[in-house]
């Protein structure tokens, strides 16, 4: 026969089995419900359409299910933008409603959370009736900082070669096309490389802040190249949407530029 002392042992244990378990199941719920970075947004009250995470934006451009416009400026875009957005900037309202019906699921972005081109644009859009409009007001600087590379198109990247003198140029291609004819100053990384080059000095481990362009014969291999950078902290890098080829045609490869190439001093 049980003893009184083991009956309340054995009662104890089971409370403290009891309580464990709801704790353990307390703080998976909690964990659950807890948005993670990528899940999150700015949550602003008072906004005429709503927004989505860089994970929601994620899965609408891998998939093509809206139209994702970034409304900044041409040049802007052009020097960078997040890959399979269209432009159609702030001031051309009027081309989104002639290019989209008022039912049409839609995406705005612009420069991150303090600009305010994604959403006057929205609210434009609404008083027009448009009802299916959403914002990625995080925009391009949390994009990238979360790890995403960016494209850049042939008139950002010679905004970018004239008038960035910091810039650093990856060439991707293979090392003997990179020693037959390179741009001035770049440096040569492939697909896997990006830790080596980042510990030897290839790129600009001193100022993770500083701009790198990553070309190559495609902007294929450019983006695979560029996304491994990215995952560096390489915050402020991109991909050429083009080709080597097509640098070379608009004669912006440099090859007798004096200019010194950037380091550190």
């Amino acid at each position: 026969m049980k003893t009184f002392h083991e009956a309340v042992n054995r009662s104890l244990v089971v409370v403290a089995i009891s309580l464990t378990c709801t704790a353990a199941l307390a703080h998976s719920a909690h964990a659950q419900s807890t948005p993670t970075i990528f899940q999150t947004t700015l949550q602003e009250s008072g906004q005429a359409t709503p927004e989505i995470s860089t994970e929601e934006l994620q899965q609408i451009l891998a998939n093509g299910s809206e139209p994702v416009l970034d409304v900044r400026s041409a040049l802007e875009y052009a020097i960078a933008h997040i890959p399979g957005s269209i432009n159609i900037p702030e001031l051309e309202v009027a081309k989104i409603m002639e290019l989209y019906s008022a039912g049409t699921p839609m995406i705005l972005t612009c420069n991150g959370p303090f600009c305010g081109k994604s959403k006057r644009t929205s609210e434009q859009l609404v008083a027009n009736q448009y009802v299916n409009v959403r914002r990625y007001q995080l925009g391009m600087p949390v994009w990238r900082a979360l790890g995403n590379t960016v494209q850049t198109d042939l008139a950002g990247f010679a905004y970018i070669v004239r008038g960035d003198h910091t810039a650093v140029f990856v060439d991707a291609r293979t090392p003997q096309e990179f020693q037959s004819k390179t741009m001035h100053c770049a440096v040569n990384i492939q697909a896997g490389e990006a830790t080596a080059a980042n510990d030897d000095g290839r790129l600009p481990k001193w100022d993770k802040g500083t701009r790198v362009v990553i070309f190559a014969n495609n902007a294929g291999d450019a983006k695979k190249v560029a996304a491994e950078i990215a995952k560096k902290a390489y915050w402020n890098s991109s991909y050429f949407g083009g080709s080597f080829a097509g640098l070379r045609r608009a004669h912006l490869l440099q090859s007798e530029s004096e200019r010194n190439c950037p380091g550190p001093q």
